[in-house]
Order: structure tokens, then C-alpha cells, then sequence
């Protein structure tokens, strides 16, 4: 039997595995239910896709993202991997063509939604069929502690488990906290061991926060700056998206918009636009990008706070799937943190996912706040502990003065300590400020010596200085309703005075960098050859990247291959792509060299 290790080379065009994709592909031949836990852009798909090629029956991929479907099968089929979707984009003679097609055996790989699943009809269609293998795309779905939870999902699992060909289970996802991944080995049956985490960190993303800034203004010279470059901007509301569209339309940026305001051809439009290089920029609220396959995105702006740590990550993990540099930047303002407040509070959910949802928007405010290695911070979220700072993102490269603030940092402690850690942060700002109100009454904290220690400050500075304790580790909060601040144990030395605390002073605008350049290739080739792979693409109806990505065009921009074998040495260039683009691209690349 030809190996994983030959495959990945012959047919993806890739000289080595990234991390973890061979132990799951390992495991998942010695059929064993797995769960991959790896970052956006990880190569999470590579997993499923090598097992189908060298199992003899059928794998059925389970994802709920429609629109990622055709992308991915017709990436597929450039390959010579004979895949197919069904889903709700076909009609009823559409998708019976492509079952008569299954059932002939020509097909490798099945793409559907797990709807279909719960129809009787397709259900019993499937337990016809000889299913090897079932991939479980975007699995965090299935747990109630995710981000993006789907009761409807969970529906799937039972009939799964009863397909009669009792084929293994390969579940992946990109955000899982240790709670989730619990969750998940639960409804899965999945054994602790069979479960790879990669680590979460994205090496060619450089993560930037900036604070206070007028945003449209931002926005509009990092646009200009970065021109010809593919960007994502998210925004909260429909009326900021407009806005963000019609200011960068005026100024002469090719960028599209995309929001639930729009009726479906308009935004199919606009979607098909991005993905064929048409516009550079795409301004759209977060129902923009699920399961957006597009490798040459290079940056990532959110307009507005999201609501989640998982789903920002998922968010600015759109950038750079190509591993070339790429830049995420949040546009961080407090008032953001009212419209989230609002949803959650209007959400017909039960109380129990309504305060989950409030505890991951908590999480979400604090990484806007911290001043450690956004990168690492991220990490220790999802239970990942690196000391190492990143060097990349904004706090690394922060040039602004450090100032010792140890002193108001034993203040706020200690006051936490005084009151018997039972309050939260607005009671202890006012304590600490002195607020008249609270100075008598049953609690009587007119006595604590820690009362009106902190007059001289404002009450929003206490309460911002409290956050910023609370997000770099000095304090914690419990969860709740109402959570109660509690030290850390970095909190108790810096109360003995065995640690100090500095923090970049707040008043210094930070300076734009720019993204970290790609290394030495010929632009004016690399220009060249983004025509040719343009005029392919509008040829064949398919997204520029599924015939190669930037990636791969920069890697023959520097490498310059003249025949078959150099021409195979590119990144991503497999023998079905040789074979079906070789001759023209290596063709352009002499023409350019006369």
C-alpha cells in the first residue's frame, strides 16, 4: 500500500507534514476515533482527506459549512480526488444525479450537511453505502461550552453511530478550550489518548491591538497602506459595514460588503467577487467567512469587539492560511462591550448559556486590556502554557515608556483582601474611591483602611486599572452572575512585595507597522503569474486559489523553474497539477525571463 508520506508529496505536492496530521492520519488507519485539535490553517483537512484515499470504501465528510463545500471538492477534484457535496444548494434532480454517481463507487469523499443527516429518506440512502470513514468538520459545534453551539448538530451522532458499516470517526476543530474538549470526547466516545492537540499558535501571524484610535480614519490609511492586498474587516452592526464600504468605495478601494441586510444574490455576488480577486477588501459583519477557503488573505481588521475569544481567533485565523505573514488588528473601545450585553441579555437561551456567553465576552474584554504577549494569552485560554513571548504582536513590539505601578497594584490587592475577596470589581472601585454611599451601612466599609485610598483617581480609571490586574494574571473572577474578584498567586507576592508590576504607559499612540515582508521573490513575475492563474480561474469557473495559491506563486517567482521536475518542487505542486498547469505556468515564467 503507497504511504501517507508518498501521497502528501505525489498528490498535495508537499514535501513534509505539519504537526500532528500524521499522528492523526496514523490513528485514524488503526481505526481509532479521533479528535485533532489544531489552529486555522493547520491542515486540518489533509487528515481526513489521505485516510479516504487509501481506505477502500467511502468517507463522508460532516460539515456545516455550506458555502466551504464547493471550494474544498473542486480543490479536490484539481487533484484528481474524486469527491462530491450534497447540500442544500442542489435541487432535487442535481442531488439524485449525484447519488446515482456515489453509488457507482467513483466517488471518494462525500461533503454533506448535517441536516441532510436528519432527513429519513437520505439517512436510509446512506446506510446503502460503504462508509469507511466520517469526518466531523467544525466539531466544537457539538458541544453546549462552545462558541458557536448547535443543538441540531448533536442530532447527528446517534444515527452516525448506527450506520451498519460501523465506519471510524475523525472529529477536528480549530477552537476548543479544555471544556470543550471534554465535552466532545464525551458525545463522541473518543479515549483521552486519541486525542492530538497541536497547539494553537499561528507563527506567521503578527496579533495588534490598538486602543482609543478614530477607527474610520484607521481604517482607511491601513487600507491605503496595504494596497493590493486581500483583507477581511469585521464590523458589529449592518450600519458600521455600510459605512466602512461607502468610505472606502468613495476613496477608490476595490472592496465589497457583505451582511444579513443583503438579499442572497447580492451576497453571493460579493462572496464570489473575493474569493476570484476581483475586490480586495470585504468589509461584513461576522456571518461573513464561515468556511471561506480563500488562502491569500492578508490581514484581518475587527472593527468592533467580538464576543468570544474563540470566535475572534477563528475570525483572524482567516489571514494567512497560505503561511505566508499576515496581520490581525482589533479596534478596541469599551462601548463595544454594550451591544454584546444587549444580545445576550435579549438571547432566548436558558440562563446557564446566557452567563457562559457573559464570561467569554469577560475573557474577550480582558485580552483588549492585557499588556502580555497577545499570542500567549490566547494560548492560555485554551490551556496552552508558553513563556515565551512571540515577539509579533503589539505588546512584544510596544515601544511605549514602562512605568512601576506597584504601588496603586497593592492598593486594589490589598482592598480585595480587606473586603474577604466576596465583591466584584464596581464595589471594590467605589470602596477604593471613597464613594460617599458606601461608606456606612451594614457592610460599613467607611472603616476598611483600604476606604478612599484611591480619591485622587477617577472611578473609570480604578475600574480599568482592576481589568487591567485581572488580565495579566494579579487578580481573577469567579464565575457567576455576579463574579467576585479574587487574588492570584502573582497577586499575593506582589502584595508581600516579592513582585513588581509595570505597565507601557497609557497615553502614547503606538505606530502602524507594517505587515512582515515575505522574503525575496520577483513581484513583477509574481504579478504576472496572479493574471495568468486569474484568467485560468475565470476559465473554469473556480477561485484563483484552488489552482494555486499565493504560496505557491511566490515560491515559483523565486525558484523560476524551467522544467517538469523544478516545476514539482513548488510548494503545493503535486503530479495532477504539474500535468494540468505545468506546461503554461513554466511557459509565462520563460516569457517573463526573455
Amino acid at each position: 500500500m503507497i504511504s501517507p508520506q508518498a501521497i502528501l508529496k505525489d498528490t498535495f505536492g508537499y514535501d513534509e507534514f505539519r504537526p500532528g496530521q500524521l499522528k492523526i492520519i496514523e490513528d485514524v488507519l488503526d481505526n481509532k476515533r479521533t479528535l485533532g485539535i489544531m489552529p486555522t490553517g493547520g491542515g486540518k483537512s489533509v487528515c481526513y482527506q489521505i485516510p479516504a484515499l487509501m481506505l477502500s470504501g467511502l468517507t463522508l465528510v460532516v460539515s456545516p459549512l455550506i458555502s466551504l463545500m464547493k471550494d474544498q471538492v473542486d480543490s479536490l477534484n484539481e487533484m484528481n480526488i474524486p469527491s462530491t457535496f450534497i447540500n442544500s444548494t442542489l435541487n432535487y434532480r442535481e442531488a439524485n444525479e449525484r447519488m446515482r454517481y456515489i453509488e457507482s463507487g467513483a466517488v471518494k469523499l462525500l461533503y454533506v450537511a448535517p441536516e441532510r443527516i436528519e432527513n429519513d429518506d437520505f439517512y436510509n440512502w446512506l446506510s446503502h453505502l460503504p462508509i469507511d470513514l466520517i469526518a466531523i468538520d467544525e466539531a466544537h459545534v457539538l458541544s453546549s461550552w462552545g462558541h458557536d453551539f448547535r443543538p441540531s448538530y448533536l442530532n447527528v451522532i446517534g444515527p452516525l453511530n448506527s450506520l451498519p458499516t460501523h465506519p471510524n470517526i475523525l472529529a477536528l476543530t480549530a477552537t476548543a478550550t479544555n471544556r470543550v474538549q471534554d465535552d466532545l470526547t464525551d458525545i463522541l466516545g473518543i479515549a483521552d489518548e486519541n486525542v492530538i492537540k497541536t497547539g494553537f499558535e499561528r507563527n506567521n501571524l503578527a496579533l495588534k491591538i490598538e486602543r482609543g484610535v478614530n477607527k474610520p480614519r484607521y481604517v482607511l490609511e491601513y487600507v491605503q497602506s496595504h494596497v493590493n492586498e486581500s483583507g477581511i474587516i469585521y464590523a458589529g452592526k449592518r450600519k458600521d459595514v455600510e459605512k466602512i464600504y461607502e468610505d472606502l468605495k468613495e476613496h477608490g478601494i476595490k472592496v465589497g460588503k457583505y451582511h444579513a441586510g443583503l438579499d442572497d444574490e447580492e451576497r453571493h455576488q460579493m462572496q464570489e467577487d473575493f474569493l476570484f480577486d476581483e475586490i480586495d477588501v470585504m468589509v461584513a459583519t461576522n456571518a461573513f467567512g464561515m468556511g471561506i477557503n480563500k488562502t491569500n488573505v492578508r490581514f484581518v481588521i475587527h472593527y468592533s469587539l467580538p464576543g468570544t475569544i474563540e470566535s475572534y481567533y477563528q475570525e483572524v485565523g482567516r489571514a494567512g492560511r497560505d503561511g505566508l505573514a499576515a496581520e490581525a488588528v482589533l479596534l478596541y473601545s469599551p462601548g463595544d462591550l454594550r451591544l454584546h450585553r444587549f444580545f445576550i441579555e435579549q438571547s432566548e437561551a436558558d440562563e446557564e448559556y446566557k452567563q457562559s456567553l457573559t464570561e467569554k465576552l469577560r475573557e474577550m474584554n480582558q485580552y483588549a486590556k492585557t499588556d502580555m504577549c497577545l499570542m500567549n494569552y490566547i494560548l492560555k485560554y485554551f490551556g496552552e502554557v508558553k513563556t515565551t513571548p512571540c515577539g509579533r504582536c503589539s505588546n512584544c513590539l510596544d515601544e511605549r515608556p514602562v512605568v512601576d505601578v506597584t504601588s496603586d497594584a497593592q492598593k486594589v490587592l490589598s482592598c480585595v483582601v480587606r473586603m474577604n475577596q466576596k465583591y466584584g470589581r464596581s464595589t471594590v472601585a467605589k470602596v477604593l474611591k471613597g464613594t460617599a454611599s458606601f461608606a456606612n451601612g451594614w457592610r460599613e466599609f467607611g472603616k476598611l483602611s483600604t476606604f478612599g485610598l484611591m480619591h485622587d483617581q477617577t472611578l473609570k480609571f480604578i475600574e480599568e486599572f482592576i481589568d487591567y490586574l485581572t488580565a495579566n494574571d494579579f487578580l481573577q473572577t469567579t464565575n457567576g452572575q455576579y463574579p467576585l474578584l479574587r487574588l492570584t498567586s502573582r497577586g499575593l507576592k506582589t502584595i508581600k512585595g516579592e513582585l513588581k508590576v509595570n505597565r507601557h504607559e497609557t497615553n502614547i499612540t503606538k505606530i502602524n507597522r507594517p505587515i512582515v515582508a515575505d522574503g525575496q521573490f520577483d513581484e513583477d513575475l509574481f504579478e504576472r503569474l496572479r493574471k495568468l492563474r486569474l484568467d485560468l480561474a475565470h476559465a473554469q469557473d473556480v477561485p484563483p486559489f484552488v489552482i494555486f495559491s499565493d504560496r505557491s506563486l511566490k515560491d515559483m517567482s523565486q525558484i523560476m523553474p524551467k522544467n517538469s521536475q523544478e516545476f514539482l518542487s513548488v510548494n503545493g505542486v503535486g503530479h495532477a497539477k504539474l500535468e494540468r498547469y505545468g506546461d503554461k505556468f513554466i511557459h509565462e515564467i520563460k516569457e517573463y525571463q526573455k
